[in-house]
C-alpha cells in the first residue's frame, strides 16, 4: 500500500517521509485524530514505506504486503476471547488473524464496531490483554528476515489492559534494534500516561472536503455534485462518506426509529411509544449507544437547520426530507433539555442499566420536551 491510497493527509505522509531521509524517526509514534481521519491508513502505508526501503528486497517485500503477510510487519489490536478456549487462555490478535487479513483486504477505514462483527463478538468487549504483550515481545525479538526495519503496528492501543500496558512500557522504552512502533489510537486520553510520554504524537485532522470530493469520484464513480453534498456531509470523516453511499446503512434504520420516536411523542402514544422503547431494548448494547449518539446528532442538525445557512448543516438528503417540517420543533427552549437526555441515556446502557426501563423513561420525557415549541 502506497501513500497515494491514503485519502488526504499528504501533509502528514511527507513528514513521515522527512523523518526517516533525515535519520530522526523516533522508535514509536502515536497517530492520533478523529474517526474517519485515516490513522489506520497511514500507519499501514507509512510501514509499507519502512519495509520496502531495501532495494533489493522490495520487489519480495511489495509482494507479501499485498496480502499484509510481511513477516517483519506486526499487527495487535483488541479481541474477544474465541469460542471453546479455557477460561485461562490468553488472548492474542492472531487468535482472530484471518478474520484481520479479510477485514484488511476491504481497505484500510474501519471501525471498532466493524472489527466486532467481523469477530462475531455480539455484546462482548475487545480488549488487547497481557497474552498479547509477550507474544510481541516474543516477535520482535527474533532478527528482521529482511535485514531492514521491523514495523508493529498497535490499533487502539488505549485498550491494552493494565498487565499489557506495563509489559509493552518496557519494550518501548528500550526497543530491540530497527523497531518501529506505529500506534493508531482513538482515545489517548485513555492510554497510559507512561506510554504517551515515550511517544512522539502526531494529530491528524480531518481529511479535507475537497480530498473527500476527489476520492468520491475517482473511486466510486460519483458526479460532481453528489460528490460535493456527500462530502459536506461527512464532515472530514471517510467513513460517513461511505455510508452516505450505502443506502441500506444503518443510519437509515436509526433515522425511522427517531422520526417514529419523534412522531409518536408529538402524539402522545404511550402505548406505541411503549413498544418503540420495547423494540429498541432488543438490540446490543453497543447498537444503542450508536443510536443514541446518532439522535444526538440529529437533534443538533435540526437545531441548526433553523438558521437557514447550509454551511452550518450536515445532514444527508433523506434526512434533510424530514427536517423541512420538523425542525422548528427542536429550539432554544429544548435542545440542550433534548441533548442531555440522550446523552444521560448512552451512559446509563454503558452502565449496564435496564434497557427497558432507560428507554421508556426517555421517551416519556421525550414528549414533555417535544411540546415546549
Amino acid at each position: 500500500m502506497g501513500f497515494e491510497e491514503v485519502i488526504g493527509q499528504k501533509a502528514t505522509c511527507e513528514r513521515l517521509v522527512k523523518m526517516v531521509r533525515e535519520d530522526r524517526l523516533p522508535h514509536a509514534l502515536l497517530l492520533c485524530g478523529p474517526q474517519g481521519c485515516g490513522k489506520m491508513a497511514v500507519a499501514m502505508a507509512f510501514a509499507s514505506y519502512l519495509l520496502t526501503l531495501d532495494e533489493a528486497h522490495r520487489d519480495n517485500a511489495e509482494a507479501m504486503l499485498a496480502k499484509w503477510q510481511h513477516p517483519d510487519l506486526h499487527f495487535a489490536y483488541p479481541v474477544i476471547r474465541p469460542s471453546g478456549t479455557a477460561s485461562d487462555h490468553k488472548m492474542v490478535s492472531d487468535d482472530f488473524a484471518k478474520e484481520w487479513n479479510d477485514l484488511l483486504t476491504y481497505g484500510p477505514y474501519f471501525t471498532l464496531d466493524q472489527w466486532l462483527e467481523q469477530m462475531r463478538a455480539a455484546n462482548q468487549q475487545a480488549q488487547i490483554g497481557v497474552g498479547e504483550s509477550d507474544d510481541l515481545i516474543r516477535k520482535l525479538s527474533l532478527k528482521s528476515s529482511q535485514g531492514g526495519f521491523k514495523v508493529c503496528i498497535i490499533w487502539l492501543p488505549e485498550r491494552m489492559n493494565a498487565e499489557c500496558a506495563n509489559k509493552m512500557l518496557k519494550v518501548i522504552e528500550e526497543p530491540p534494534q530497527q523497531t518501529v512502533f506505529l500506534m493508531v489510537c482513538e482515545e489517548p486520553g485513555q492510554l497510559l500516561e507512561t506510554i504517551r510520554s515515550r511517544t512522539q504524537r502526531i494529530s491528524l485532522k480531518r481529511i479535507d472536503d475537497s480530498d473527500i470530493e476527489q476520492a468520491l469520484t475517482e473511486r466510486r464513480g460519483i458526479g460532481a455534485d453528489d460528490a460535493h453534498r456527500i462530502a459536506h456531509v461527512s464532515n472530514g470523516n471517510w467513513l460517513k462518506a461511505l455510508d452516505a453511499l450505502d443506502a441500506d446503512n444503518e443510519n437509515s434504520m436509526f433515522l425511522d426509529m427517531f422520526i417514529q420516536l419523534m412522531r409518536l411523542a408529538y402524539q402522545r402514544n404511550i402505548k406505541e411509544l411503549k413498544k418503540w422503547s420495547e423494540t429498541v431494548s432488543t438490540y446490543g448494547r453497543e447498537r444503542q449507544r450508536r443510536m443514541l449518539t446518532y439522535f444526538l446528532h440529529l437533534i443538533r442538525e435540526n437545531f441548526m437547520y433553523n438558521f437557514r445557512d447550509s454551511e452550518l448543516v450536515y445532514m444527508t438528503q433523506q434526512e434533510e426530507n424530514f427536517s423541512r417540517n420538523f425542525a422548528r420543533f427542536i429550539n432554544e427552549a429544548n435542545v440542550i433539555e433534548l441533548s442531555e437526555l440522550f446523552s444521560l441515556a448512552i451512559r446509563d446502557i454503558g452502565q449496564n442499566a435496564n434497557p427497558k426501563i432507560v428507554f421508556f423513561d426517555m421517551v416519556l420525557r421525550v414528549i414533555v420536551l417535544l411540546i415546549q415549541k
